[in-house]
């Protein structure tokens, strides 16, 4: 399984695209997913792939517009280069009224013009599905508003991203023996109720004995002026690596 950090910022950061990370997977069916897809996402991820049939599903931890406002950019780009496979969209229960919504109040009326069909699959913590080659499971982080984290495991290897939100005891237990924590650090210590910190996401991955743990969705000011500290106490956990990775870094697991 390879990540790509399509971005790692927060909202509001004019130096740092909002947080998305591009998954291509291995395991017994290859596939290409996008996981959160905000304001900066859908022209990022052009950056990252070309063919408008290569992405086969997009997952949306929330609907905050950092994590979906880009959606209809990207649904538009896709019909103007004359995609015809059908697209998979993953969300919590609900997750297809925002999308459509978002859609034509950007683009009034391109819904009916598009080639391609709009697949929703609802995923709840209840409820884990098969889709796309992968098991799809989630459980609710602490949020303003109701965020799920997901865990993908395609055979191969497992992959746990947080969307927006601190830890709870229902994704402790979802990220477990995980190969690869992406969780969102808002600040070194608490800013913003509903957000985490450094130090409780390190903490998280020593608890669920990740094998490494990315930092993302850094509060800007804290990233610019702290990002020394950050990286230090990265260089000080030993026992689950840790990494703050810049917009276009890549790794696998």
């Amino acid at each position: 399984m390879k990540i790509e950090f399509i971005g790692t910022g927060e909202a509001c950061d004019e130096h740092c695209p909002n947080t998305s990370l591009l998954v291509r997977t291995g395991g017994g069916k290859r596939a290409t997913l996008l996981l959160d897809c905000g304001f900066t996402a859908s022209t990022r991820f052009w950056l990252h792939a070309k063919d408008p049939d290569e992405l086969d599903g997009i997952w949306i931890s929330h609907f905050h517009g950092d994590h979906f406002f880009g959606m209809p950019l990207l649904l538009l780009r896709f019909w103007e280069m004359k995609r015809r496979k059908p697209l998979t969209v993953l969300s919590q229960q609900g997750g297809k009224g925002p999308v459509l919504d978002a859609m034509e109040l950007a683009y009034p009326g391109f819904l009916r013009k598009m080639r391609y069909e709009l697949e929703f699959v609802e995923v709840e913590p209840e409820r884990p599905v098969q889709a796309l080659g992968l098991q799809w499971r989630a459980a609710p982080t602490r949020h303003s508003r109701r965020n799920l984290a997901v865990r993908l495991d395609d055979g191969d290897a497992s992959l746990f991203y947080s969307g927006d939100g601190a830890p709870t005891a229902e994704t402790s237990k979802l990220a477990r023996n995980i190969d690869l924590v992406v969780h969102e650090a808002f600040g070194l210590e608490p800013l913003v109720e509903g957000h985490g910190t450094v130090q409780g996401c390190v903490a998280f991955a020593r608890e669920v004995r990740a094998a490494r743990l990315a930092l993302v969705h850094v509060q800007r000011d804290v990233r610019r002026e702290r990002k020394g500290e950050i990286l230090e106490m990265a260089r000080g956990t030993e026992d689950v690596p840790v990494f703050l990775p810049e917009p276009g870094d890549a790794v696998e697991i």
